[in-house]
This record gives C-alpha cells, structure tokens and sequence, in this order.
C-alpha cells in the first residue's frame, strides 16, 4: 500500500527510495504552479501564497513537536465559515485521538500556526463500507479558531470545484512525503483510469502524500490524491476519485448548504 491509511500505521518502508528532487528556478515552479510546464517533474515546493493553503496533518499529540510527525496532506478550501480543509478520507478515519493541521509547515516550522480538526465530514459510501469504498475515499474537516482569526481569512483557499471533466487542463499536485520535513510539487495532465477515478504520472509521491489537492490554473480543485488503491502502490503514479456528486454533496454537507430545488 503506497499510503498511510491511519494514524497508526507505519511509514512507507526506506527500500523503496528517497525523494530525489530536481533544482528549478523560482521562476519555473512559479510556471508550474500556474499549470503551466515543465510537466511530469517534481521539484521542491517554494514557500508562496498558493503552497501556504497546502499543510500537513499531525495528531493532535504533536501538535507542540510536529518535526517529522506528519502522516497525510490536507488543503484549505473555500466555505462561508472559512474553517474548511479537504484530504482523503483514509486519513482521518479512526482518528480517535483527534488531529491537527499545519498550513505552510517547513522544517519543524509552523508559519502559520497549529489548526484543530474540531470536525469531520466523510461520505456515505466510505463511513457505511467496512474498509471504504475507493471510490469514496474524500473527505473534508472544519478547523476552530485560532485567536480569533479563521484560517482561510490567514492563507487564504483554493475552490472545491467537482465536475470538472478529467484531464481538461493540467494539475499541481503539492504534499507532503513523510520522510522528508518539506512540501514537493508537480506539474502534469490527469487522465482517466475507470469511470469513477482519475491517475497522473508525477514522481516519488510517496507515503504521507495521500491528500494532496490537484489544483488547476484557475486555483481550483479537481482531485485529491487517494482513491485507487488509497492513492497508488507506486510513487511515481497517483490516483484521485473523480469529484462528482457524492463529492458535491459532502461539500454542500460540510459548508452547511442545502441543495435547491
């Protein structure tokens, strides 16, 4: 299994290689980050307004020591509350022990502080399945306030944007590896694997990056790595369910709206 389905699980084992990355000027990732090119390589993420709505997921037992702690990716998306993250439903199922997120972490570094998970939305078709459906595998959670501030009001946050059709425009995919303290990025075109998931070819996402947003050009989300095989069984390869109605719906559950009509 290339993810981290649970807190308690283990890392990816070492034998399957360190992230080697490729130095790119700041002005490419930049690029990148704009859906544009280089395409299938990835690089170090740079520390900048986009990545800053990209964190790790920590238990909340290490919310005061996060260096190397981190198992999953979440991302900030926007709600009427601006409290919302989005990740894959595999990370936070039997979070008993509560979480927390760290938007922008580096280094053992909290830039922009330690959020509490003070609630989780997670789909039908994986909270009634006895090991989840993969073709449910998303879910969002809501964040408390820190000093009275709102966490989409300090990093801002991209759109849940589902239906979008598969592939109709390249991605960036930004997460965080769990052996390494730093967020990684790449730049590609999805493509479709079945009719309810959706693949990129983007090397060494390796375990600790399940969660991780697939962001458009236009700064809106059109995946989260999970899915097929909780998000892949090779580093090089990742997968997403494709965000339809289950996934509209549960969006529409945790921002509080109600459908029309």
């Amino acid at each position: 299994m290339k993810r981290i389905p649970r807190i308690s699980a283990t890392s990816r084992p070492a034998s399957l290689g360190a992230v080697v990355l490729l130095a790119l000027t700041s002005a490419s990732v930049a690029a990148a980050d704009d859906g544009r090119g280089p395409l299938g390589v990835t690089v170090d993420a740079a520390a900048t307004r986009q990545s800053a709505r990209v964190g790790a997921l920590f238990g909340a037992d290490r919310a005061d020591r996060p260096a190397g702690g981190h198992f999953c990716t979440a991302s900030v998306v926007h709600s009427e509350r601006g409290d919302l993250i989005v990740t894959a439903a595999h990370c936070v199922t039997g979070a008993d022990d509560g979480l927390v997120f760290v938007p922008g972490y580096r280094n053992g570094k909290t830039p922009y502080g330690v959020w509490k998970v003070t609630r989780r939305y997670l789909p039908d078709g994986w909270a009634e399945g006895r090991d989840g459906d993969e073709d449910s595998d998303l879910a969002f959670a809501a964040v408390a306030e820190r000093d009275g501030e709102r966490l989409e009001d300090v990093v801002g946050a991209n759109r849940f944007t589902p239906g979008t059709e598969t592939g109709a425009t390249a991605v960036t995919v930004t997460g965080y590896p769990d052996s390494h303290d730093t967020p990684i990025t790449c730049t590609n075109r999805p493509a479709p694997h079945s009719r309810t998931q959706q693949r990129i070819d983007c090397p060494d996402f390796t375990g600790g990056t399940s969660g991780s947003p697939w962001v458009n050009g236009d700064h809106q989300v059109v995946g989260v790595l999970g899915g097929h095989d909780q998000g892949g069984t090779t580093p090089d390869t990742s997968y997403s369910v494709v965000l339809g109605e289950e996934a509209a719906e549960l969006y529409r559950e945790a921002t509080g709206e109600t459908r029309e009509g």
